[in-house]
């Protein structure tokens, strides 16, 4: 599933891209989606931006709707100049809005819906979501106390709840396990103030970190993300798709186990983190 630092990127993008812009074609497979376009033309209506919020994308349009999409495991929008050759099947195409310019294209997107502006603060999805890491106004304090609520399960598990922290995914889960030395097994009640504070700290930062937009104005992509600070590729993580290899602290062998309802990846280094 796509993290925060991915849908920031898209949000980023497709903003740049369309902000400001007049729709000038719509089209969708969705046809709740095609409905409201019929009632209330995308056509008539301009780009005022778009955001993300944890791992939903919103675009804002002029006439107070907001379309949210949400990308699960294999959705993904693209960006293209207006004649440029798509780089996936047309097949897979989801939802095709275009400005005089670019089109924006979402490929396996697997939720998607017209919001009135005035109905995000209570729509469902929206507003049980904790603290985003990369939000603006991020609450540190509320981000512990919800992790603190999860006192029984382990911190892993707590960590991926999207209302308890919004973003944070399973890379970045263990990076942050790995950079705060704290096992990804133990239950949360078993951590103190003190080191959940980190570990909220350390996921915000590294997401930070693997979305800085550099001097031509482009955030980097999930394939170049980096928690050690190395330029080499080989080098990019702590512990995160290593298992078998050697820690990079401390050279024990980097262990993997699914862990969860989900039964996601947990990565982790035995002796640096226990077992």
């Amino acid at each position: 599933m796509p993290e925060g630092d991915t849908i920031y990127r898209a949000a980023a993008t497709l903003h740049k891209a369309l902000a400001g812009h007049r729709v000038v074609r719509f089209e969708s497979v969705f046809p709740a989606l095609t409905r409201v376009h019929e009632d209330r033309p995308l056509t008539a209506m301009t780009i005022d931006s778009v955001q993300a919020v944890g791992k939903h994308l919103l675009m804002h349009f002029s006439g107070a709707l907001v379309l949210r999409t949400h990308m699960r495991m294999s959705g993904s929008w693209h960006i293209y100049r207006s004649g440029e050759r798509w780089r996936r099947a047309s097949r897979d195409m989801r939802i095709l809005l275009a400005t005089a310019d670019f089109e924006a294209v979402g490929f396996n997107i697997h939720v998607a819906e017209f919001i009135a502006e005035k109905d995000l603060a209570r729509h469902e999805a929206l507003s049980r979501l904790g603290p985003d890491l990369l939000g603006a106004t991020f609450d540190r304090t509320e981000a512990v106390r919800r992790l603190r609520e999860q006192a029984s399960i382990p911190i892993a598990d707590a960590l991926l709840k999207q209302s308890v922290l919004a973003g944070l995914g399973n890379v970045y889960k263990s990076e942050a396990l790995f950079a705060c030395a704290i096992s990804p097994f133990v239950a949360v009640k078993e951590l103190s103030d003190e080191q959940l504070t980190a570990l909220v700290e350390a996921g915000r930062q590294l997401l930070q970190a693997n979305v800085a937009v550099s001097s031509s104005g482009l955030v980097p992509d999930a394939g170049s993300r980096r928690t050690t600070g190395r330029d080499s590729p080989s080098e990019r993580l702590w512990v995160y798709g290593r298992a078998r290899l050697p820690c990079r602290k401390c050279g024990a062998t980097i262990e993997v186990r699914k862990q969860g309802l989900d039964a996601r990846l947990t990565y982790w280094c035995p002796n640096c983190q226990g077992s």
